[in-house]
């Protein structure tokens, strides 16, 4: 017999009766939805196991001969960075598994290596930590200090290396029996032999001047210092982890504006399988830096150039997007969102073609561009009213007069001849070209967002390839924090530093306090 039927067979009031079985099944709702959330979290860290001993077995297992040593040694960096970033995320599983009242999963402690010392030779900072108060909590007596728990950092500082020495004396109470002492701050990493300085130094090394992990092991070589590539590496991983939801926020607040800079660069990525590289694509977005406030650069990592990554990037924007040509960005327009076109673009068509052939068509396109752009120059200290009104009475009549022209000479132009192609370009794009003078706000060309993957461009030179597509996603997580860092005027080094030294304590409710942007 079910309790329904026996709440019907007792003598409580009727509106009780509905209370209880109203309770009971709120609660066994409450705890199927608990199931269902532990379900699902086990299930995300079985998946998380498994990828980490696939990657494991990429490390420590088969070597591939189809690569060159150096190659193989960068892609083993590659592999220690994505190993630390997956045991940190299981780490983070691990510990909400541990916080859950119903536990059905257990965390394994992490068996920690020991480490030889730090070199005797390099300078000591000595810090001591006291406690908030030297009396006791429970009784109010004053504490005796019985000894001192002493750890060491290794830290950097621009050009050299030195050793934090970390004193926390140990207070007793005499009536009580109890022991104080200064608590350790929460860290980047827990116990961990790096300072915030220090995994700042590798992350700036790496990220924006473009060094491989063996140049610093070799830089702190010089010095003295022993940082095995695996340490550096894993050093990587476990940052990125960390620095992720700042990223993902940069993102959000980027998707705020009304105006965007859209670009993509190809990159090299390993295929671990075959011993070679496929490509793959760093998309850029950028904000517009017309409509005032902090500049800010998001860099998105896609195994592919489709199209439908710029739609998964952008979500449900709505406003104007200013891209080159191609073809992927077209599915985007419409449904809120309107193109933008690059005069950069159309330019550079008739400057190659003058170049070439010292074309009298060519040389006046080139002079009527310089027109619109002067009058851009002029406007750039203008508010977008003031702009606006500039262009409508200097911007407007110039490109009315451009679009009779380039009609007439494309009449005149042969076909399919390289002065035809540069001419139904802007013809052909034209909408999108002459719409930035509708505004006081919308860019003339796409130059914004081509300047901030240059960097990223002469860096290949260094990296070669993306070892994986989860460190293709970090290094753009990144690289859109300390690029928009340098957009802003921040030393992307002192705010990384300051910023992994509040990190691990800081709440999620203030995340935008963190991010590199100028106030």
């Amino acid at each position: 017999m079910n309790l329904a039927d026996e709440l019907a067979r007792s003598n409580l009031p009727a509106s009780v009766q509905a209370a209880i079985l109203a309770q009971l099944e709120q609660q066994a709702s409450a705890l199927a939805q608990h199931e269902a959330e532990l379900q699902q979290r086990d299930q995300k860290i079985e998946a998380l196991t498994l990828e980490l001993a696939h990657w494991r077995r990429l490390r420590f297992g088969v070597k591939s001969e189809a690569l060159a040593a150096e190659q193989r040694d960068l892609f083993h960096d590659t592999l220690d960075s994505d190993i630390a970033a997956l045991e940190a995320r299981l780490a983070e599983l691990h510990t909400a598994a541990a916080a859950t009242p119903v536990q059905q999963t257990s965390a394994t402690p992490r068996a920690r290596a020991g480490r030889q010392p730090l070199p005797a030779h390099l300078p000591r900072l000595e810090i001591t930590h006291e406690p908030a108060t030297c009396q006791c909590a429970a009784c109010q007596s004053s504490l005796v200090k019985i000894g001192e728990d002493v750890s060491e950092q290794l830290d950097y500082q621009p050009g050299s290396f030195r050793v934090l020495r970390h004193h926390r004396p140990q207070y007793a109470c005499q009536h009580c029996e109890t022991v104080t002492a200064a608590p350790v701050a929460p860290a980047i990493i827990d116990g961990g032999l790096p300072t915030p300085a220090l995994l700042a130094w590798v992350m700036v090394s790496k990220y924006t001047d473009h060094l491989p992990l063996y140049r610093l092991s070799q830089i702190a070589e010089r010095s003295g210092v022993e940082l095995a590539r695996s340490t550096l590496a894993s050093w990587v991983g476990v940052v990125g982890v960390w620095l992720q939801p700042l990223a993902d926020r940069l993102a959000g607040q980027l998707r705020q504006q009304t105006i965007l800079h859209a670009d993509e660069t190809p990159v090299q990525q390993l295929d671990p399988g075959s011993g070679k590289t496929k490509r793959a694509y760093l998309w850029a977005y950028r904000s517009n830096d017309l409509a005032g406030g902090p500049p800010i650069i998001v860099f998105d990592y896609q195994t592919s150039r489709s199209g439908k990554h710029a739609h998964a990037f952008l979500l449900d924007w709505r406003g104007q997007l200013m891209v080159d040509d191609y073809a992927g960005y077209k599915a985007l327009f419409g449904n809120g969102v309107s193109e933008l076109a690059c005069w950069a673009h159309a330019r550079r068509k008739f400057h190659d073609y003058h170049q070439a052939t010292g074309s009298p068509v060519a040389a006046e396109a080139l002079q009527r561009i310089a027109a619109l752009y002067a009058v851009e120059g002029a406007a750039g200290r203008l508010t977008p009213a003031e702009r606006q009104t500039v262009r409508q009475q200097q911007s407007q009549p110039l490109l009315t007069e451009f679009k009779h022209w380039l009609d007439e000479q494309l009449q005149h132009a042969a076909p399919n001849s390289g002065l035809a192609k540069a001419l139904s370009y802007s013809a052909r794009r034209w909408v999108a070209l002459s719409g930035y003078a509708d505004s006081g706000d919308a860019p003339i060309d796409n130059n914004p967002v081509e300047n901030a993957i240059r960097p990223i461009a002469l860096g290949k030179k260094n990296w070669l390839f993306a070892g994986s597509e989860a460190s293709g996603r970090r290094a753009a997580a990144i690289q859109s924090l300390l690029g928009t860092a340098k957009l802003n005027g921040i030393e992307p080094l002192s705010w990384l530093t300051e910023t992994l030294e509040k990190l691990p304590a800081w709440p999620n409710s203030q995340i935008d306090e963190l991010l590199p942007l100028r106030r």
